[in-house]
């Protein structure tokens, strides 16, 4: 279920154009517009949850994981390594209300991360 004030969701159902650099019926990848990293992109579900705490289903989780690793193929930042982050509520800097992957790298990435 979509949120209608929802910018992920938008862009999920085409609402907001962006260009995908992977996509299922099920999940989203695109480029984030503030890289972080030489790689970084976002991978959403197509449905509507606010924060991981939010998740029941944890075929929803798989699914979700599968396409990070599939994403992180596609990009070719398989073999050297990549980060996946999922940040939950403002503690944890989560900013858009839609759960979501960051997908990070390209480069060495430093710890600890911020």
């Amino acid at each position: 279920m979509a949120v209608s004030n929802c910018i992920f969701c938008k862009i999920a159902v085409g609402e907001i154009p962006t260009e995908a650099v992977h996509a299922s019926e099920d999940f989203l990848a695109f480029r984030d517009i503030v890289p972080q990293a030489p790689v970084h992109v976002v991978v959403i579900p197509r449905i509507h949850r606010d924060t991981i705490m939010d998740v029941e289903d944890p075929q929803l989780f798989a699914g979700l994981l599968a396409f990070v690793q599939e994403t992180a193929v596609k990009l070719g930042v398989d073999a050297e390594g990549f980060r996946s982050v999922i940040n939950c509520r403002a503690n944890g800097g989560q900013t858009i209300s839609h759960l979501h992957v960051h997908l990070l790298g390209g480069r060495f990435l430093n710890w600890p991360p911020g």
